[in-house]
């Protein structure tokens, strides 16, 4: 076995290792003036000879606790707490001294420490705060303090508490072993005191004598509940008010109190139905409500009220109902103050009515007032608002009120006509000042006192309509129609109107003067320029119920058409009157377009002068683009007759020299350009209004390159001699374009002639500029000579 290895001898019968060994106690906060025995350590194998040693190991072995090597006792040196450490691990081991062989196996063992009461019971959490309502019943749970006691709970009573009250007993208690707070009474009322202070104290040992003891506060406060009902500061209130007080004028204030918070004191006023009907309002505020005047008052009709107002809480708690209802009723008295009321109309609002075309001092109508304070109507003068009538249509009598019409009304001019009428009360009183003089008495002056009072009232007055107008067309027409136009043929279909009331309802009968009615068939018109004619058509209209009759004019244009049918369709004429005028806005836009024109061009003959210039003068064009015809048959294009024979009006059969028999252009027949303008107008007008032309056309203009092109060349590489030798004339041949290009030809001849003159301005300046700097010169070369020849 291990203990035979550790003899050193082979087996054999020896006796069990025996220790002297408990488990070691020792008493904390233990003190003395020397190291304390706690136990002692032997083994059989020692035999008193002075050979065995003992060694202890472990939690505080040779600081805390010290072993006697040769006999074995245990030591504590120092008082010991058993709540920072309750044991201690030790392991203890005998030796031989000589050899320090071990004699017997190590072994462990625990000294532990035996707690004393030496700690009081902790509040960890206090002081505490807690609420409770008010009123609540007997054994109301209000809050649990616990307590910690850091002796052993294991060992004796040392953590065993008992918790009592020492302050508050007369309202709360305590469960000794749970520490739960509880009322002690039931009518602990908020408003008589809302806060109590508890002292609570927690005692160790079971609560016996010699036991620590720890206390804390618990601050308890009481919530409320409705248990007070509201109560009016006074059972009777008086107030005034004045007849001419406005709805909604404050009368008064009244209060009342309730001892409770928050929602438990909200209060609810309600005026009671009585004599009073409809006239007051009240509104709570707070813990006030304010009286309202809800309809106006008269003194005359009355001069007093009375009624009773009630308050309430709208929430009550039915605990607390035995103590009588949760309102309160007190009587309010208003008493209506006499004033000078300003005249009062019969009416709010008058509406009337009168004739159209009625002459002056038409009646219109009549508006009445009293004086509510005396009911006489005498002492009443009415009068128009000039800034409602600013056009005095409408007069009226002082004294009675008639209104009257100043001028003919007419209803399609203006329907409606909104005046107001003031009634001012004039009233007289005298006062007699007596200014007493040592020895006399005199009566010094008497003032009067003019007081008026005024008030309005609005009239509306509808102009009632008489059938006084004829029916006119309802805008200006402007038509035209073929010559070749049959007789019974539509030209154009008129609508007319008539401005009175329901005119439009009625018939209207269209007629022709006798004399210009057609009875035979137009002659066709040439083809001219000037072939269009316009009649100036009169009609008369004239009203079937009125016999009303007015006069209209129609303009219709006569032109030859493409086609005779039942649509107009004039053709292209070169007109001779002049071309409409343009605004400034488009005459701006005109000058901003040329401008942009210009710098273009400015800018891509500076490119091409550059590009010129970096090319070498021996490089040669490679063929293709413009100038590579070979894929194409261009014959047809070297000519515009080719091109454009048949369109300009040349035909088929042209031979040279016939342009020259039909005239030049701008000498006997019309232009080259002119003959272009009629063509696409008449295109325009054939793919506009023939539905067998396709939606579009589109004439393709083409131009070759090179030399004996009529077109000339189309290069962007120009000559810089032909520049200087050829200027472009801009806007030239534009005025046989047609009238529709008059106008940018006079902008570009405006533009030319400001070129022009500018340039004379600066060929003058510059002579000036010579002729002044002549004398200059002259002198300093007369000066020069003198100099050489001194």
């Amino acid at each position: 076995t291990e203990e035979e290895r550790m003899e050193g001898k082979g087996p054999r019968s020896r006796s069990r290792r025996s220790w002297i060994w408990n488990q070691f106690f020792v008493i904390e906060e233990y003190a003395g003036p020397e190291p304390v025995l706690i136990g002692r350590l032997h083994t059989d194998m020692d035999r008193n000879d002075g050979r065995t040693k003992y060694v202890l190991r472990g939690e505080g072995a040779g600081s805390v606790f010290v072993i006697d090597e040769k006999t074995g006792n245990i030591h504590v040196t120092k008082p010991l707490d058993r709540e920072e450490k309750d044991e201690y691990r030790l392991i203890a081991t005998a030796t031989d001294r000589q050899t320090d062989r071990a004699l017997e196996p190590s072994s462990q063992f625990i000294i532990r420490v035996q707690d004393i009461n030496d700690n009081p019971p902790v509040f960890d959490e206090g002081p505490y705060s807690a609420m409770v309502p008010e009123m609540a019943n007997i054994g109301t749970s209000i809050i649990q303090v616990t307590a910690t006691d850091a002796d052993d709970p294991t060992y004796g009573n040392s953590a065993k508490l008992v918790y009592t009250l020492v302050q508050g007993q007369q309202y709360f208690s305590v469960d000794p072993q749970t520490g739960i707070l509880r009322t002690a009474v039931p009518d602990m009322d908020r408003e008589t005191q809302d806060q109590y202070l508890v002292v609570l104290q927690a005692k160790d040992m079971g609560g016996h004598l010699g036991g620590l003891s720890g206390t804390t506060t618990v601050t308890v406060r009481l919530t409320d509940v409705n248990d007070n009902p509201p109560r009016f500061t006074q059972s009777m209130w008086s107030f005034s008010v004045s007849e001419l007080a406005i709805p909604g004028a404050e009368i008064g204030r009244i209060s009342a109190t309730d001892a409770d918070l928050g929602e438990n004191a909200k209060l609810d006023y309600t005026i009671l139905e009585g004599e009073t009907g409809d006239t007051f309002n009240i509104t709570g505020v707070n813990q006030e409500a304010v009286i309202t005047l809800n309809k106006a008052v008269d003194y005359e009709s009355r001069s007093s009220y009375s009624f009773s107002v009630e308050v309430l809480n709208p929430i009550v708690d039915p605990r607390f109902l035995r103590r009588g209802p949760f309102k309160d009723r007190a009587s309010i008295r208003v008493a209506v103050l006499d004033a000078d009321e300003p005249p009062r109309f019969s009416r709010a609002r008058y509406h009337m009515d009168v004739s159209e075309n009625c002459p002056p001092a038409c009646t219109v109508g009549r508006v009445s007032a009293v004086d509510p304070d005396t009911g006489l109507t005498n002492n009443i003068r009415f009068s128009i608002d000039p800034q409602s009538d600013p056009e005095a249509l409408f007069r009226i009598t002082p004294d009675t009120g008639l209104i009257t019409t100043a001028m003919e009304l007419d209803r399609e001019r203006e329907h409606w006509h909104n005046i107001t009428v003031i009634a001012t009360q004039r009233g007289q009183r005298s006062l007699f000042v007596r200014i007493f003089v040592p020895t006399q008495i005199q009566t010094s002056a008497t003032a009067a006192a003019d007081q008026r009072k005024v008030s309005r009232v609005l009239i509306a007055i509808e102009t009632l309509d008489l059938n006084d107008n004829a029916p006119e067309l309802d805008r200006q027409y402007t038509t035209a129609m073929c010559d070749s136009s049959s007789i019974g043929q539509v030209v154009q279909v008129l609508r007319a109107i008539d401005r009175d009331e329901g005119g439009n309802d009625s018939t209207v009968y269209f007629s022709i003067p006798p004399d210009l009615v057609l009875l035979s068939q137009l002659q066709p018109l040439s083809r001219s320029p000037s072939s269009t004619l316009t009649l100036h058509v009169p009609l008369v209209l004239r009203d079937g119920t009125s016999g009303l009759t007015s006069t209209g004019t129609v303009t219709v244009s006569v032109c030859p058409c493409l086609r005779g049918g039942a649509r107009a369709v004039c053709l292209p004429q070169q007109s001779t009157l002049p071309s409409p005028g343009l605004s400034t806005a488009a005459l701006l836009a005109i000058l901003a377009c040329v401008a942009t024109l210009l710098a273009v061009s400015a800018l891509s003959l500076s490119l091409r002068r550059q590009k010129r210039d970096s090319l070498s003068p021996l490089e040669e064009d490679d063929g293709g683009g413009e100038a590579d015809t070979a894929a194409f048959d261009i014959a047809a294009l070297q000519s515009p007759r080719g091109a454009y024979g048949g369109v300009m009006g040349f035909g088929a059969n042209w031979v040279p020299g016939m342009e020259a028999a039909r005239g030049a252009p701008g000498t006997g027949g019309p232009s080259l350009a002119l003959r272009v303008g009629e063509f696409l107008r008449l295109r325009l007008a054939q793919v506009t209004f023939d539905p067998s032309q396709p939606p579009y056309d589109s004439v393709q203009v083409y131009g070759l390159e090179g030399t004996g092109s009529r077109a000339g060349s189309l290069s962007s590489l120009e000559s810089e001699g032909e520049k200087d030798t050829e200027k472009e004339d801009w806007g030239a041949g534009l005025e046989e374009w047609g009238p529709q290009f008059h106008k940018l030809a006079q902008l570009f001849k405006d533009r030319e002639k400001e070129r022009e003159d500018k340039e004379k301005i600066e060929e003058g300046a510059k002579k000036e500029k010579e002729t002044a700097e002549e004398p200059e010169k002259k002198e300093k070369k007369e000066g020069g000579d003198q100099a050489g020849e001194d």
